[in-house]
């Protein structure tokens, strides 16, 4: 096989693609076997046509594009290997030229990734974030647990106070009249709460519990949902039935046990300590590599196609697509559910994918400039971590993503890991 490239405006490149006559002529050989299973020709058993019969009837040409389906895909493939190009579009072919006992001939034209001219990328001055867990975040996580864990009494007074929460029945008129929705019986409202319409809650703070119901004096929100009331003024009938607080559980080892792993209040709070500390460095070494990858690649120049910004789009799609699915959501119900569509989406995203796709040609770039790579022993070592993780067999984990094709995206993921850690490194 021969190969000619020829760079093309728009990041195109044109191969020009020569194959050998012996492939030429064993890809006519099986396009006959094929072609003759449909023919029938008189004094011949249908599939038993010799090919010189064959071609005498219907033309040599009748091979031809079955031939061709053989010859292209696979020397394609080959010709983009030797020209050492990274298509990122489907191939166009044109220019067919197929004879037998000579060599064939075509054309593919392709869009390939665009060169990268890089800026500075070592030496900025970065926000390293601080990771230390204070007291105070300790107690934020205790006491959100001690509020899940809380439980409402009735207490021994007869007087709203703000945070409350009292049963109340009520009834809602505007200009005398009852309206639907507008009343409720035993119902929890917790003062303060903004549960209710503004005014409403605040109206309540020092009334009593009482038989007798008290008037309670609003005007509906402009934007409220139901078109007919908002802007209107309406009085509620409150009764007050019962007042109750909210009880903490106390913050002790009792308390670790019932919410925990931990027999002490001390055991779980180191959990905790550790737990944050773990967010906290995770959180910072995202927000150091979205700083770093952002200003390496604003000081980079780089044209980013639409294709790459389709291809982006594509991807961020099926990674949306597959966390919805882990949920037990289909992407069409989910779009359907949004009120919107696939179309709109990409819309919408398009910028962050433009974003995105040059972010990955500047690493792709970087870890070119400085000679980064990713060895098989790096490999096997990720796909150890993935098989203990799911507590699966090494060897089987392997020949999947192997038979999958995802070897390589993983390796190129490593690749990027690398090149990220070598930033935050030098920066």
């Amino acid at each position: 096989m021969d190969v000619k490239q020829e760079r093309l405006e728009d990041n195109k490149v044109r191969l020009d693609v020569e194959v050998d006559i012996d492939e030429v002529n064993q890809a006519l050989e099986q396009a006959y076997k094929k072609v003759r299973k449909e023919v029938s020709l008189p004094g011949f058993r249908k599939g038993k046509v010799p090919r010189k019969v064959l071609e005498a009837n219907y033309g040599k040409e009748v091979l031809h594009k079955d031939a061709l389906d053989i010859l292209i895909p696979q020397n394609y493939q080959k010709a983009i290997e030797e020209a050492d190009i990274e298509p990122i579009s489907e191939p166009e072919f044109e220019d067919f030229y197929i004879a037998e006992d000579e060599p064939a001939t075509f054309t593919a034209i392709v869009e390939v990734k665009p060169d990268v001219e890089l800026g500075e990328y070592t030496g900025y001055d970065v926000d390293r974030e601080e990771t230390e867990v204070t007291e105070e975040d300790i107690m934020a996580v205790l006491n959100k647990q001690r509020e899940e864990q809380s439980q409402l009494v009735s207490v021994d007074r007869d007087e709203v106070q703000e945070g409350d929460h009292v049963i109340i029945d009520f009834e809602g008129f505007v200009d005398g009249e009852a309206f639907p929705g507008g009343s409720a019986e035993e119902f929890t409202l917790e003062i303060g709460s903004g549960q209710f319409i503004p005014g409403f809650e605040d109206q309540l703070i020092g009334k009593e519990i009482n038989d007798e119901p008290y008037e309670v004096e609003v005007t509906f929100p402009e934007e409220y949902q139901a078109e007919d009331l908002a802007g209107q003024d309406a009085v509620f009938e409150v009764t007050i039935k019962e007042i109750k607080v909210k009880e903490l559980p106390e913050l002790d080892d009792e308390f670790a046990k019932d919410v925990s792993e931990f027999d002490t209040l001390d055991e779980f709070k180191e959990d905790i300590e550790n737990r944050l500390k773990e967010q906290k460095e995770n959180q910072a070494k995202r927000n150091l590599e979205n700083e770093i990858i952002e200003k390496v690649s604003e000081a980079a120049e780089v044209e980013v196609s639409e294709q790459l910004i389709q291809n982006e789009l594509d991807q961020m799609m099926q990674q949306m697509a597959q966390n919805l699915q882990q949920q037990g959501i289909n992407i069409e119900d989910y779009f359907k559910y949004m009120g919107s569509s696939q179309d709109e989406w990409r819309e919408e995203n398009r910028e962050q994918a433009a974003d995105r796709a040059k972010n990955n040609l500047v690493l792709e770039a970087i870890a070119e400039e400085e000679g980064i790579e990713v060895t098989d022993e790096e490999i096997d070592d990720k796909l150890k971590e993935i098989a203990d993780a799911n507590d699966q067999d090494f060897e089987q984990v392997k020949a999947f993503m192997q038979m999958q094709g995802q070897l390589e995206s993983l390796r190129n993921g490593l690749k990027m890991e690398k090149t990220i850690d070598f930033l935050i490194e030098n920066n």
